[in-house]
């Protein structure tokens, strides 16, 4: 999965893993961040 993403805290990401749709690990440049569903603030590109 490399889904590219923009969250408005973080920008732009790249979806790395995706936990059984309970949250998505998604890379911000050098940070990960896990961030559970429904995905609040989180744009699929």
């Amino acid at each position: 999965m490399s889904d590219q993403v923009s969250h408005d805290k973080y920008g732009l990401g790249r979806i790395i893993a995706v936990e059984q749709n309970l949250a998505v690990l998604v890379e911000f440049g050098a940070e990960t961040y896990r961030i559970a569903a429904p995905y609040p603030k989180l744009v699929k590109l």
